[in-house]
């Protein structure tokens, strides 16, 4: 690890949490590609679309008990 690195590094755990996680959000984003960006956005539409038809009515739920059992139902 250069000097540069290791004294980065100290820096940043010298910083209290909550700037640590906005620190790590930044540097995860300058790796991530455009295509990347675009799954992500594709999703949060996704998201948003899927809770607009929850919050209209339009699609059946099931409780988690139930899920849960017909996984461990299927996983025998």
């Amino acid at each position: 690890m250069s000097d540069t690195l290791s004294e980065l590094e100290q820096q940043a755990r010298a910083l209290p949490a909550e700037e640590r996680a906005r620190l790590v959000e930044v540097l995860l984003d300058s790796l991530r590609g455009t295509e990347i960006a675009e799954i992500e956005a594709e999703w949060q539409r996704e998201i948003a679309d899927r809770l607009a038809a929850y919050d209209r009515g339009e699609t059946q739920t099931f409780a988690a008990e139930e899920v849960f059992a017909e996984a461990r139902r299927l996983a025998k």
